[in-house]
């Protein structure tokens, strides 16, 4: 019976109690729970940032799933899948590892609010670390819903690299986009670096100006579907959404407030 289950993969940017409360992190700790609790199958990803704390979390490295290298650019780096669970809500979260990437004790600037130089190759093995997880798990989920700037290339990776690969064949993105992309600023050759498989510069909005909007524009090119999850969003990256025609679930402030957002959601999921 489980088999039949529709399963959806949370690729999240921020989960409570890993990270502290926020919009995004709550989001990434109860959505979850919800979409499991209306008898959908779910697993749900994010970064292990140096910042959370191991022992008192309990995460564990995951063996059989680690050991396999994520090209970045033209450098190979050793991908190491942690987990945790959240006792309370039934949860198992998969963590991306590697120590070049996410051993610092800061999650995306450092001590001085700098943003880190390479957060763009942090978001390149982010993303391609997490559908090797998948592929590994051999798991095909029908729904993959991102959140946060730095999943912003799964969608792409999903729809260009991944798309004859038979775990992703059937699988639909849902993308919720916040206020978190407004001025960030990335390396000149995020776009190079970022090319994989038979993907081309022209293929990524981020080619002429590798900035965290432009980054959002490639996330909702090769998106199905899109939540606005801030009341706040960049205008022209709203004005994009429409341009694309997709179906946009509109921000509902009342619906957060109350959680019946989880609702709302999961008819978007079932309507993909």
């Amino acid at each position: 019976m489980a088999e039949n289950l529709q399963k959806v993969l949370f690729v999240n940017s921020e989960i409570f109690p890993y990270l502290p409360e926020s919009p995004i992190s709550d989001i990434g700790r109860y959505l979850p729970q919800g979409i499991q609790e209306r008898k959908k199958e779910i697993r749900s990803f994010m970064p292990r940032f140096g910042c959370i704390n191991e022992r008192k979390n309990q995460l564990h490295e995951v063996i059989r799933l680690s050991g396999i290298n994520i090209v970045v650019g033209e450098v190979d780096r050793p991908l190491v899948i942690k987990v945790a669970s959240i006792s309370s809500a039934r949860l198992q979260v998969y963590f991306i590892d590697n120590e070049d990437y996410f051993r610092r004790k800061a999650v995306y600037t450092d001590a001085d609010g700098n943003f880190f130089s390479d957060n763009d190759e942090r978001a390149i093995f982010f993303a391609k670390g997490v559908l090797e997880t998948v592929k590994k798990l051999r798991w095909a989920p029908d729904i993959i819903h991102c959140q946060g700037w730095i999943s912003h290339l799964v969608p792409a990776y999903l729809k260009l690299a991944y798309k004859d690969d038979p775990i992703f064949a059937g699988s639909k993105v849902v993308l919720s986009l916040y206020n978190d992309s407004e001025g960030l600023s990335f390396a000149p050759d995020f776009a190079k670096k970022a090319l994989t498989g038979s993907i081309s510069p022209s293929d990524l909005p981020i080619s002429n100006s590798p900035d965290g909007i432009k980054l959002a524009e490639t996330a909702v090119k090769y998106s199905d579907g899109i939540i606005l999850g801030s009341p706040d969003i960049d205008p022209s990256l709203v004005k994009y959404c429409k341009r694309c025609k997709l179906p946009i679930l509109q921000y509902n402030e009342e619906s957060y407030r109350d959680g019946s957002y989880i609702d709302g959601y999961n008819d978007l999921y079932d309507k993909l």
